[in-house]
């Protein structure tokens, strides 16, 4: 058995607000320090990226995964990608972002051709807005045949997802219609966590995927997908896509997790007043700020509580992929040392961990703790590890574009009763 780390939704340096060292060499590097087994190429509709994808990797034998040409890397890559689809249905102007996976350059090509017959500006972005309907990009990608799927990316942002607050449907069938069944997953997005996706009867028969939506290198795998493999040459891109859409419990392991609260739309509020709430209080307010009595920008925890059927506890876990929560590293380091994740300390300590314990995932998911106290200035990294592992995190809600806070609790002066306090 081959347990692989997937994270299938990254972006290039061609994409807008996105770091210029997102190129493929950089990313399969990072993806060996963080513990990314296969990635994304990302944003293989761009003509110079897609120049850079052919100049730079080559296809495993006809697995449908690729490698660095010139350089020895454990990193893999798959052809997935996300585009912006903006139009008029049922009388209201939709936004939505869509992941495209292609099992060969030949049906990228492809895709990418029929895109432009409808009018798409291909190299205006490395996630190009079109004016195409949600529905029709199906359509096309099921014409392409049965290799190619398409998944609903960041499902519950209030801006751009199929659920989103400002420009999405009430359910899938609104918008796929006589479609709709070829929607086999949904990503979850980073203000949303299974969990609360679980409380909507709708997506019982939906596969949730966690990915990182990574526009800077240290944000790869910041979620991601464990699947595991009968064998090596059983990683193809075929076993993946079947595993994708069929949810077999046997081989998608787990997803983790972004804590949904650290994710910048998981809460309402207004970042100008800096001003937020949680839903219960957003009622009270009627919706409006009430600092400078504007509409708030609702959540995804709101929108959430809106369309589902059921509650938490009606949720039964066991018939579902199971998940775990994660804090960056360097997060960690920071906390606990008092100093910017960013900071030289901060790298020298995660240098030091990831050189004697291995990649990040594996430290944050699987060393022992009394290893991890072998090689840390201060124990209580190793403490906060541990905690995070259970649960024993304090968190402040991100709203309104702005990142929320998590903290892995650490020493004597906490209490259990104290996790995930808002």
């Amino acid at each position: 058995m081959s347990e692989k780390i997937l994270d299938f939704h990254i972006h290039s340096k061609y994409s807008r607000a996105c770091s210029p060292k997102l190129e493929l060499p950089s990313i399969a590097d990072f993806c060996e320090i963080k513990g990314v087994d296969i990635v994304s190429v990302s944003d293989f509709t761009h003509p110079a990226w897609l120049k850079h994808i052919k100049e730079n990797l080559e296809e495993i034998g006809s697995t449908g995964l690729f490698k660095l040409k010139n350089k020895e890397s454990k990193t893999r890559f798959i052809l997935s990608t996300e585009i912006s689809c903006i139009y008029r249905h049922r009388d209201k102007t939709r936004r939505l972002h869509l992941m495209i996976f292609a099992p060969n350059i030949s049906a990228v090509e492809k895709f990418n051709s029929e895109l432009e017959k409808r009018g798409a500006k291909l190299g205006s972005d490395g996630r190009p807005i079109m004016g195409i309907s949600a529905k029709e990009v199906l359509k096309i990608v099921i014409e392409m045949g049965p290799r190619m799927m398409m998944v609903p990316a960041h499902a519950w942002t209030p801006w751009f997802a199929i659920f989103g607050s400002k420009s999405g449907y009430n359910s899938l069938e609104e918008c796929f219609e006589e479609l709709t069944p070829h929607i086999k997953a949904i990503e979850t997005g980073l203000s949303s966590d299974p969990i609360m996706n679980r409380r909507l009867t709708q997506l019982d028969k939906i596969v949730l995927i966690s990915n990182s939506d990574a526009h800077s290198l240290d944000h790869i795998g910041r979620e991601a997908n464990v699947f595991a493999f009968s064998s090596e040459e059983a990683v193809t891109y075929d076993e993946i896509i079947d595993i994708i859409r069929t949810g077999n419990r046997k081989k998608f392991l787990y997803t983790i997790e972004f804590y949904p609260e650290e994710g910048i739309y998981h809460a309402d509020g207004h970042r100008d007043c800096k001003f937020v709430c949680l839903p219960k209080e957003t009622k009270k307010h009627k919706g409006i700020c009430p600092v400078c009595k504007k509409p708030l920008t609702i959540g995804v925890l709101y929108r959430v509580d809106e369309l589902a059927d059921r509650s938490e506890d009606k949720i039964l876990a066991s018939k579902f992929i199971p998940y775990k929560y994660i804090i960056p590293l360097r997060e960690i380091i920071g906390e606990v040392l008092e100093v910017g994740s960013k900071s030289k300390t901060v790298d020298r300590e995660y240098q030091n961990l990831i050189k004697n314990l291995g990649s990040e995932f594996n430290i944050l998911l699987y060393c022992q703790v009394d290893d991890i106290k072998k090689f840390v200035s201060n124990k209580n990294i190793a403490v906060a590890i541990s905690n995070m592992r259970v649960g024993q995190v304090k968190v402040v809600p991100g709203y309104d574009g702005l990142y929320g806070k998590v903290q892995a609790l650490f020493g004597d002066g906490f209490k259990p009763s104290q996790s995930r306090l808002l």
